[in-house]
């Protein structure tokens, strides 16, 4: 399954007629490209320097971008055998497809996820006794500041790491979850005056908006968000709307009510529990930051670092039900993908080959480019965008109609009228 997994995130972004990559990629790429240069406070630096350092092993930023997220599932699988930590269950978590499409994404979840499995596997041990005192704040607080550096959403791990050992303030090992978030929260302060206040001091006050959703959308697509996450086979629903989407939501939330009976009936471990915690209040935060801070719709990608560890529990009281044959999941939601895949392919291969061509014959393969769009919401012709990224990743997108009158400015139209792009009809 190891094997196959691996075969199927390749296929995932070969089989995409922009190699999985989306608007944010636009950024990460960039900022990888740039970096020592700072261009952006939106992302930490994490997964861009990530993507860097495999610059230097004779990797583009595009392809680097995709090694950080095959190394990211090896890591897992690696790790959780050598630990024996929640192996067989990591195995089958990696094989939903919904993971599997994060790893093949040129986003920072992928860098994101192995590094919740450090947190989680620090946290065990806290927990079990086997790490105590002065080392168990260094390597939680540790894993904590490591999580905040690839994703700012990791600031709700913290809140609910500090949240735990005060609720539980009676256990022998709430003193270190309390002290660590409170380390990680001084770390949140210290990175927001030395770094984010220092290359764009507007970033926080012009980020935060308030009421910008009316709370009957966000529970909309809460409900939605969370059906789609927690379905095992398949994780994007129809944008058209259609009856499919009933399908999809209904096996989701079936999914949800029996992780719900399973985690009832089987009483939790105190490990099992802070899993579990650390995923509801990092799901529960992540409804409320949308009230003031823009951010996309609750989806798989962005729920992924905190549906991880109650997918890992739950596989667990499954494989004490089930034994051998939960893996039949996995294969089943493996095949859907292959089925989804093809579906939806193109062809990122052919498309770069011709996007590079185009580059190199206006001579605009290896200076600094803009793109122009009316709107951020002009999905196909961000597309473009996309796949230009992906082989010069030193590109911006420009609203101001007059940027188009310079010859580093591209539009749709400039690039369609020169060569062919082979899509397909699904994000």
């Amino acid at each position: 399954m190891v094997i196959i997994i691996t075969v199927m995130t390749i296929l995932r972004f070969l089989l995409n007629e922009k190699g999985r990559t989306s608007p944010d990629s636009i950024r990460y790429l960039r900022f990888a490209h740039n970096f020592p240069v700072i261009d952006n406070t939106t992302t930490p630096l994490g997964y861009p320097v990530a993507i860097k350092f495999f610059t230097y092993f004779g990797f583009d930023e595009f392809w680097g971008s995709k090694v950080v997220g095959i190394l990211a599932f090896l890591f897992i699988i690696f790790f959780t055998w050598k630990k024996r930590f929640f192996f067989k269950e990591s195995i089958v978590l990696s094989a939903l497809f919904s993971f599997l499409s994060i790893y093949s994404y040129t986003m920072s979840e992928a860098m994101t996820l192995p590094f919740v499995v450090l947190f989680l596997y620090t946290s065990m041990l806290i927990i079990t006794g086997k790490l105590e005192k002065g080392k168990a704040v260094f390597y939680l607080s540790l894993s904590l500041i490591a999580l905040y550096n690839i994703r700012y959403s990791s600031l709700f791990i913290i809140g609910g790491t500090g949240l735990f050992g005060l609720i539980f303030w009676k256990k022998k090992y709430s003193s270190t979850f309390v002290i660590s978030g409170i380390i990680g929260g001084i770390f949140v302060v210290l990175y927001k005056f030395l770094f984010i206040d220092y290359f764009n001091e507007n970033y926080v006050k012009d980020a935060l908006i308030i009421g910008i959703h009316p709370t009957s959308k966000l529970l909309v697509e809460l409900f939605q968000g969370l059906c789609t996450t927690f379905n095992p086979f398949i994780h994007i629903a129809n944008p058209g709307g259609g009856i499919i989407n009933y399908g999809i939501y209904g096996i989701g939330l079936l999914n949800i009510l029996l992780i719900i009976y399973l985690f009832v009936k089987y009483k939790l471990s105190e490990t099992e529990f802070f899993f579990v915690f650390i995923s509801v209040s990092g799901i529960i935060c992540s409804y409320f930051v949308q009230y003031f801070y823009p951010v996309n719709a609750i989806d798989y990608r962005l729920m992924a670092p905190f549906s991880l560890p109650i997918w890992l529990v739950y596989f667990r009281k499954l494989f004490i039900i089930f034994d051998v044959k939960v893996y039949a999941i996995g294969v089943l939601s493996i095949i859907s993908g292959i089925f989804f895949t093809w579906l939806s392919k193109g062809n990122y291969l052919e498309n770069r080959k011709e996007m590079k061509q185009f580059l190199q014959s206006e001579n605009l393969n290896k200076v600094p480019l803009q793109f122009y769009l009316e709107a951020t919401e002009d999905l196909d012709k961000i597309q473009v965008a996309e796949l230009i990224s992906t082989i010069n990743p030193d590109i911006t997108l420009t609203f101001k109609p007059q940027d188009t009158l310079q010859k580093t400015t591209l539009t749709r139209y400039k690039v369609l009228q020169k060569i062919k792009i082979d899509k397909n009809k699904y994000q």
